[in-house]
């Protein structure tokens, strides 16, 4: 990974921090206490709290953004963009309605592994209502209003952003969001990701995908009745500077363009 720059547009850490899941979520604790939100620890894991965070609003029954990131550990940028994203946009918590997940897997992070404390993905873990860290999640989440869903990854092969799109409306939502990031770092080019057709770093899908492994969060939710979900995949092998930067924006990005559908 390249040595990251430093940003005066978010409060990025330096590099040995990249993985410092106690920091990190030491930093939401504050932030909830700012802004009004509720904090719980829905499990905790090798002493580690799993932590989960709800707006006034949301708590108050207003359909909410979910926003979700570190479900895989060795995605730091994923992390420290939803944290420089929250923190940025302090107000919008204490008026919006939000649903947010912050480090979903924080001994991964710790440990810089795509793992849990297992050895398990736990994004093909989320229809277990049994796992002791999906099993909470669901618990938390199930029968809330939401939206739609932001879940933010990183991805090692990745030659630029892009996203999958769950999402029944007609008109895809994910080229739009994809352009106002790409001044940062640009669309991934190619045609096939994941053995999925791809197009300007989109993978738009109408229907449930079958003969899955285990179920991931973006289609969990969307079976809880989240309308449209997004999964943001930055490339991890780009400076981490740009790859906060870049989820930022994304956020951003998605919460204007649903703001307005």
């Amino acid at each position: 990974m390249a040595k990251p720059g430093h940003s005066q547009r978010v409060n990025l850490l330096p590099h040995h921090r990249a993985h410092d899941a106690r920091h990190l979520i030491q930093r939401w604790r504050v932030l909830a206490r700012a802004t009004g939100c509720k904090l719980r620890t829905i499990c905790t894991v090798e002493g580690l709290p799993v932590i989960t965070l709800e707006s006034a609003a949301a708590g108050a029954g207003q359909p909410a953004a979910y926003l979700s990131s570190g479900v895989h550990g060795d995605e730091p940028g994923a992390a420290w963009g939803l944290l420089a994203w929250a923190e940025k946009h302090a107000r919008d918590l204490k008026s919006g309605a939000f649903l947010i997940a912050p480090c979903l897997n924080p001994l991964g992070l710790i440990l810089n592994t795509r793992l849990d404390h297992r050895g398990i993905d736990i994004n093909r873990r989320f229809h277990d209502a049994e796992d002791v860290i999906c099993g909470p999640w669901q618990r938390w989440i199930t029968g809330r209003a939401m939206r739609f869903g932001l879940c933010l990854h990183e991805d090692y092969d990745a030659q630029g952003i892009y996203l999958y799109e769950l999402n029944h409306a007609r008109q895809t939502a994910g080229h739009g969001i994809i352009e106002k990031c790409s001044h940062i770092i640009a669309a991934d080019p190619r045609t096939g990701i994941d053995g999925q057709r791809a197009r300007g770093g989109v993978i738009r899908r109408r229907t449930m995908p079958v003969n899955l492994p285990g179920m991931p969060e973006a289609i969990e939710l969307h079976q809880q009745g989240c309308p449209v979900t997004l999964t943001f995949e930055t490339p991890s092998e780009f400076d981490l500077d740009r790859r906060v930067r870049a989820q930022v924006t994304f956020v951003e990005a998605a919460l204007e363009v649903f703001s307005v559908s």
